[in-house]
């Protein structure tokens, strides 16, 4: 089984349910697999929480709900946290930018969850990004590092 980067877009499918959720909790289940995030997912987190309070996507019960689920998966390990973002993912997020930034619409944040991931890839720590943002998948695939959008559970993009 592959060992799994998830973004912040697909890692909120896994707290509030909505297109994806069911696939993101099958890539959890997934025995003999891991799903890494980076520590920016866990700010990012916190901002979708709050985007989907203040459009009434969610209310405060189910806001804190999701807060204590996700810090229970990161306690218990299902899942874990790379290691710290360093300097080398900023310089590549910027080469990422100067490449995608323009023709394919690569967004800061983005870059730097996919300079996280490449690097994560590189080294052997996992096989797949998985984003619920097609845009970045697209990238992601032309950068090199397969993935897979959980609201379109197709095939994989290599």
């Amino acid at each position: 089984m592959p060992n799994y980067f998830l973004d912040t877009s697909a890692l909120a499918k896994l707290y509030h349910q909505e297109g994806g959720s069911e696939h993101m909790d099958r890539i959890l289940g997934q025995r003999g697999s891991c799903s890494l995030i980076s520590h920016l997912s866990i700010v990012e987190m916190e901002s979708v929480l709050a985007i989907k309070m203040r459009t009434g996507e969610i209310d405060e019960p189910a806001m804190e709900i999701a807060r204590r689920r996700f810090g229970a998966d990161l306690a218990q390990q299902r899942l874990l946290v790379a290691p710290p973002i360093v300097e080398r993912h900023f310089h590549s997020a910027r080469g990422l930018l100067v490449r995608y930034g323009v023709s394919d619409g690569l967004r800061t944040l983005d870059a730097l969850q996919l300079a996280i991931a490449l690097d994560l890839r590189q080294r052997g720590q996992i096989g797949i990004l998985v984003a619920a943002d097609q845009r970045l998948c697209t990238v992601a695939s032309m950068a090199g590092c397969v993935s897979l959008n959980p609201e379109q559970p197709g095939p994989v993009l290599a």
